[in-house]
């Protein structure tokens, strides 16, 4: 299959790939958290061929994109006042909300789940091609299950070119990390995944917030949300956090690398920019300051392929401060990692 490059919303192709997607194929196209891989989410056979494409387990299941809040009434068996409360502070943006799913959503959407994940997007590209298509979009990240998520054109054409029929190049995504995926069918809403929206922000909103435990492979229950249960986001080598003391961090992770340099490993550091210079390792990337998470956010899935392209055998990361925006990064770094060594 030759994979199609469309270079925005004035690319005269556009409109085919908006045409391709409602009947049934594969689009991959620009948000504003990372590019997702689309296909018309009424559609099981078109929804199949997500989970095929990626290389995704078919238990996991996707987000539904909308470009209007009409879209979302045929979705839903109801919209309570806490959902209306958020649509209208945060969408169109990176806030997924976990609601009640009509019949009209196929289960290959869900995993046979009684609750559907819908977003929309705060992208100008993605709500255009979401209107012109003119049907509910099933769309998760544009990369092969398990990579680092793609938040530049050149990342999904590494991972899937090939296997789709187009990708729409709209530059780099702004903010850099997936949606915060927020439950409210029950209870206290819970956040089962931390994005862009923050616990802070949603608080600010409909009071009381919880945090969902990410959930294990061998726990045997259906994740909620993408990004609960199985391992994600992750680099060739094997990473390894580390948390304590800045200082004794910093020695501990020097040490080991010294004795990966013995050993003939090459070693790299995933760094904030306060401590680059203070690594001994063959590959430090800077992440962004420790003063601005946001930043940060925006840099970790392209930090994690540079390691990749520089071929390194092993990875030492620094932790970050889990408020706000932080909580999302040390999700993905968690679900990224092999394990966190305590200094």
């Amino acid at each position: 299959m030759k994979t199609i490059t469309i270079n925005g919303t004035n690319d005269e192709r556009f409109s085919s790939a908006a045409k391709a997607l409602r009947e049934g194929r594969l689009v991959a196209f620009p948000t504003e958290t990372v590019y997702g891989l689309g296909a018309n989410a009424l559609d099981p056979q078109a929804v199949k061929r997500i989970f095929k494409a990626k290389g995704r387990p078919l238990d996991n299941p996707l987000i539904v994109h909308i470009a209007k809040v009409s879209q979302l009434n045929p979705l839903v068996k109801e919209i309570p006042a806490q959902a209306e409360a958020l649509i209208n502070a945060f969408w169109p943006g990176p806030l997924t909300l976990v609601l009640k799913k009509s019949g009209l959503v196929p289960d290959e959407i869900t995993a046979g789940l009684d609750t559907v994940a819908v977003r929309m997007p705060d992208n100008p590209i993605a709500l255009k091609l979401i209107e012109e298509a003119s049907v509910p979009v099933a769309a998760p990240s544009a990369n092969l299950s398990g990579r680092p998520s793609p938040t530049t054109y050149h990342h999904v054409l590494e991972d899937l070119n090939g296997r789709i029929e187009y990708i729409i190049n709209g530059g780099p995504c702004k903010i850099g990390v997936e949606s915060t995926v927020l439950d409210i069918t029950s209870g206290i809403p819970a956040i089962l995944r931390p994005g862009g929206v923050t616990m802070e922000m949603l608080e600010k909103v409909i009071g009381k917030v919880e945090t969902d435990t990410a959930l294990k492979p061998e726990d045997g229950i259906k994740p909620r949300s993408p990004g609960m249960k199985y391992r994600h986001y992750s680099p060739n080598a094997k990473m390894f956090l580390f948390d304590g003391e800045p200082e004794e961090v910093i020695k501990k992770i020097n040490s080991l690398t010294s004795e990966n340099h013995a050993k003939g490993l090459r070693t790299g550091v995933l760094s904030s920019l306060e401590n680059k210079d203070r690594y001994m390792a063959e590959v430090v990337v800077n992440i962004g300051s420790l003063s601005c998470l946001e930043d940060v956010a925006s840099r970790l899935y392209n930090a994690l392929r540079k390691f990749d392209e520089e071929k390194v055998d092993i990875i030492y990361s620094e932790s970050f401060s889990e408020e706000g925006m932080g909580r999302a990064i040390m999700n993905r770094l968690r679900k990224a990692s092999s394990g966190m060594i305590r200094s």
